[in-house]
């Protein structure tokens, strides 16, 4: 009996940084990208509005800039991201850094209003210090394609740790700096011009990395991989489907007869037969869902709104307000607890990916998400400070340990070309409802109810967590749709080899009778390819 591993290699294993180290250099380089991104985020965020107001802007100009940036930056997100396939990743990912670059340039040298409303949507400027951007579901996708069931969760938990804890140092950094420059310089406005700066040279950095990307990043060599990855395990004759046959591999099939009634079985290097279509367009550039995603979809989407509508009710700006009007704490002390909130949520997302592997996917969002979500409604119940901070720290501990989970979810049960697609509109439904929560919070407060906006929060949190199990539980992510396979019918890569074999893997039936397998599967035996074959 071999000698266990020793302790170390043990906890690398626990933790996922096995998972993380066999992913290769790219996942290294996407959370990099990400956390510059996240630590940089923090800078406008920050101090955008007091740039504003340091220029004599009216408030209601500074309301109108807000919001203008986030419907801009929603839409440009929803176009980039289903483009991002088609376009290439790397190229997507790329430019961001450059249009970061170029907005942060604009903004250290430019005092325009307009000017700096068009800078500020293009360059996908954060005004709530998130990541509202398309570049976060390009990442996630390209993550998801580049690991495999077993890792998958591992690597994409160290994603939200990093890039959550690079956010939480972010903000301190921005505001140490401002008060540095403000008391060496005596002039507000050239300390955020100076932030600027530093903004515009993390893009300029993270530009520089994005040339380091392979091409394991693009949707065509994901597709491969995945394909090998779930015939790993199967029988020998089904492995051909990874590559196109060569005449010599063809050898013996010519003349292989079909049983008496039954169709002859169409050889791999023959392209499916397609309807004539006249009318038929070119492949658009827009990534295409097919419908059994949507119908997945279709569910979660819903339930993800509802629960950033509860997150934009009670994010920590709001709560941080609703604490200091309670108990009158000062400036500091309300800073500390939020960096301590923000640490606590990044130490905890570690732990989302083991956990996953121990309880499933869905069980991990619903019981880590759930007690957090209880918290968040009698957060206004304590009278004191410390039993109030207590309750914040909680929920701050178990928050976001549903996120790797989630896009390790939709990553599974979606096809690898629909994955950024999905991602991006998912994201966008989100973004969408989480800046609907503080104007109704706004209401609640002015009408001396802002605890009632906690309360809806939880309320809110709960019913996603409960509605995520009813609806969710039950789904096999490892489950193979044969539904797909019709939708990708009339595409016109019929004679695509890799397209047909990936159609393949996705025809397979859930059942033990395997009655409904592609009819790429049926070389090696006419009779048993007649079996298998589905008629027309």
């Amino acid at each position: 009996m071999p000698p266990p591993p020793p302790l170390s290699t043990r906890l690398a294993r626990f933790l996922g940084i096995t998972s993380l180290h066999a992913t290769g250099l790219d996942a290294y380089i996407i959370i990099t990208l990400r956390s510059l991104r996240m630590f940089s985020a923090g800078i406008p965020s920050l101090i955008l509005a007091l740039f504003f107001s340091s220029l004599s802007f009216p408030a209601s100009r500074i309301g109108l800039f807000m919001t203008l940036t986030l419907l801009g930056d929603v839409m440009l997100s929803l176009l980039l991201t289903l483009v991002a396939d088609r376009l290439g990743r790397r190229r997507i990912l790329f430019f961001g850094s450059v249009m970061m670059t170029i907005a942060g340039t604009t903004f250290a040298l430019s005092e325009n209003f307009w000017i700096l409303l068009l800078a500020a949507v293009v360059g996908v400027i954060s005004v709530t210090g998130a990541d509202c951007g398309p570049f976060r579901a390009v990442e996630e996708s390209v993550l998801s394609g580049l690991t495999d069931e077993k890792t998958r969760s591992d690597v994409l938990a160290w994603y939200v740790t990093a890039t959550t804890m690079a956010g939480a140092v972010g903000s301190e950094v921005a505001g140490r700096v401002v008060q540095w420059v403000e008391r060496s310089s005596g002039d507000v406005v050239k300390a955020y011009h100076v932030l600027f700066w530093g903004y515009a040279g993390f893009g300029a950095v993270g530009g520089i990395l994005c040339l380091g990307l392979s091409k394991r990043c693009e949707v065509g060599n994901e597709k491969g991989a995945e394909m090998r990855e779930r015939r790993r395990d199967e029988v020998e004759e089904e492995e051909v489907l990874l590559d196109a046959m060569t005449p010599s591999t063809t050898d013996g099939f010519e003349d292989a007869l079909p049983a008496p009634g039954q169709l002859a079985p169409r050889r791999l290097n023959e392209p499916r037969e397609q309807p004539k279509n006249p009318n038929k367009k070119s492949k658009s550039y827009i990534s295409q869902i097919s419908t059994p995603t949507l119908k997945i979809m279709a569910k979660l989407w819903p339930l993800l709104a509802l629960d950033s509508l509860a997150d934009g009710m009670t994010p920590y700006s709001l709560m941080n307000y609703y604490v200091s009007l309670k108990f009158h704490l000062p400036a500091s002390t309300l800073g500390d607890i939020t960096s301590a909130s923000q640490f606590l949520c990044a130490v905890s997302a570690i732990f989302a990916g083991p956990l996953s592997k121990h309880i499933g996917l869905i069980n991990t969002m619903v019981f880590t998400h759930l007690p957090s979500s209880i918290t968040s409604a009698f957060i206004p119940m304590p009278g004191s400070v410390g039993w109030t901070v207590s309750l914040l720290l909680f929920r701050a501990a178990l928050n976001a340990m549903d996120q790797a989970p989630r896009t390790s979810f939709i990553a599974a049960v979606v096809r690898p070309e629909e994955r950024t697609g999905v991602m991006g509109i998912t994201s966008m439904v989100r973004t969408l409802a989480m800046s609907v929560g503080p104007s109704v919070t706004g209401v609640l407060a002015g009408n001396d109810r802002f605890w009632a906006a906690f309360v809806a929060s939880g309320v809110c949190r709960v019913s996603y967590d409960l509605g995520l199990w009813v609806l969710f539980v039950n789904v096999d992510v490892k489950a193979r749709r044969g539904e797909a396979e019709e939708e990708r019918d009339g595409d016109g890569d019929g004679g695509s080899v890799d397209e047909e074999a990936w159609n393949g893997l996705l025809s397979d039936s859930e059942g033990d009778s395997g009655s409904e397998v592609d009819e790429e599967q049926s070389v090696g035996s006419g009779e048993s390819a007649g079996k298998k074959e589905r008629q027309s």
